[in-house]
């Protein structure tokens, strides 16, 4: 009798009943799968470890609404997006850790009730610009760097009464239990971080996460977000995710490194081309340059974003390219001995208020983009872009990033490379969910009513 191999539907129970086995072990009381909104909000569904393979296999119900969500909880409607349907949220049980007191987390994919990837799941975005890349031969490796502010219980940011000097020891030395605490859990659930430092504005603090597979690396920021939250609760400290905590405050970024190569070769070193890059890192720095605008409602496109959008902040407000520049969003960083993971490009214009399988599939689409399309590269800019004539500035370029939501909104909507990426029920959700976002914040103090919207 001939032998039947097993059929793929068969060896992915296989997996999930092997991982969920795996979990339950590890002590897991509770599984939670997490997925990031069309405004970077992170929402969750909760199942008892009885329910881990169910929450795999046919997922936990979420309206239709859920993509259009936004960061007030308003629900904004749009022509396909009403109050008939439905969506699934099933957990990624190989991504699965438990943390403390059996807490358990996961990524979630958003299916529809078929079992299919739905158009509006966000971790999807990733997974298809990788698959380009893959294409076009190509592999990717992403690492994110996760600004935030740390608070007291009563919501002061920390160093306001006392001062806290930028990078300084003493602020970390009086944090270190915390930041070790971070540091041990992160590493223990197999994120292992590459440094922490107390950072410029008050109460602010920065991790950086190693360069990954970017689909599991947009996974990463969730699960360290959901590590720190439960660490600065055990310190008496609450953290923030804003892009602008507090008027007139410094902003957090969640600056992007992306690598590529072909074959094991890099593209953006040992090229004839200026500073090293080969003709495809060129081209693929081109595409990330030339659609960074439109696609900036997504990086950068927060009722706060604004503020941190701007000249002099070193958060990327000119969509041009440069050597160590750090006023240009996106920063060219060489291979040397100063940076062991070899050379990448920063994009920083991102905030801690993106979702980063968004972020991630814009990025690596228009750096794809570039590459299908050959695109020239313009000259680097070597000195602050704001410092440039009107006429250098058109030599390389430079188009400031806008810090208006108006603005914002026209750019993305106008967007074809950015649509492609997210694809038009995707983009159509967010566009919806930025437009709504605006209007109800025109005129008002939005800092305090967001403080706490993208912490997890």
């Amino acid at each position: 009798m001939p032998v039947v191999p097993p059929t793929e539907s068969s060896v992915h129970r296989r997996d999930i009943d092997v991982h969920a086995e795996r979990l339950r072990e590890a002590g897991l009381r509770t599984l939670t799968g997490v997925v990031s909104d069309s405004g970077g909000v992170i929402r969750a569904k909760t199942v008892p470890a009885r329910r881990i393979e169910s929450f795999a296999r046919s997922g936990m119900g979420a309206s239709l609404t859920w993509p259009v969500f936004c960061v007030d909880n308003g629900i904004a409607m749009t022509p396909e997006v009403g109050v008939v349907g439905d969506l699934r949220l099933t957990a990624d049980l190989e991504r699965a850790v438990v943390l403390d007191s059996g807490f358990g987390w996961a990524p979630a994919d958003v299916r529809d009730q078929d079992g299919e990837l739905s158009p509006y799941c966000w971790r999807s975005v990733a997974r298809r610009q990788v698959d380009r890349l893959a294409a076009l031969g190509l592999e990717a490796l992403v690492g994110h760097e996760l600004e935030f502010g740390l608070l007291d219980e009563a919501g002061r940011p920390l160093g306001e009464r006392d001062g806290w000097p930028c990078y300084g020891a003493g602020v970390y030395s009086a944090l270190s239990g915390f930041a070790a605490d971070v540091c041990e859990r992160l590493d223990a659930a197999g994120v292992p971080v590459e440094q922490i430092h107390a950072e410029y504005g008050l109460g602010q603090f920065e991790l950086s996460l190693p360069p990954r597979d970017p689909v599991r690396a947009a996974d990463d920021v969730l699960l360290a977000r959901a590590v720190l939250g439960r660490v600065a609760r055990e310190h008496g400290l609450r953290v923030t995710f804003s892009p602008v905590p507090f008027p007139g405050g410094s902003g957090n970024g969640a600056h992007m490194h992306v690598s590529l190569t072909r074959d094991g070769v890099p593209l953006l070193t040992g090229g004839p081309l200026d500073e090293g890059l080969t003709a495809e890192g060129a081209s693929a720095v081109a595409g990330i340059v030339r659609d960074l605008p439109g696609g900036i409602a997504v990086l950068a496109g927060t009722v706060v974003s604004g503020e941190r959008m701007q000249p002099g902040h070193w958060s990327g407000a000119s969509a041009c390219w440069g050597v160590e520049n750090r006023e240009a969003a996106v920063r060219l960083l060489l291979a040397n001995n100063g940076n062991p993971h070899g050379a990448n490009v920063e994009v920083k214009c991102v905030d801690a208020g993106a979702n980063s399988y968004l972020a991630t599939g814009l990025v690596l689409g228009f750096a794809a983009e570039g590459i299908e399309r050959g695109l020239d590269l313009p000259p680097a800019v070597d000195v602050d872009p704001t410092q440039l004539s009107p006429e250098e500035a058109r030599a390389a370029a430079v188009v400031p990033l806008p810090s208006d939501a108006a603005t914002r909104i026209e750019l993305f909507a106008r967007s074809e490379a950015a649509r492609a990426v997210l694809g038009p029920e995707l983009h159509a959700a967010v566009l919806a969910v930025r437009e709504y976002e605006a209007a109800l914040f025109q005129g008002e103090d939005a800092h305090a009513q967001t403080r706490f919207a993208w912490s997890s």
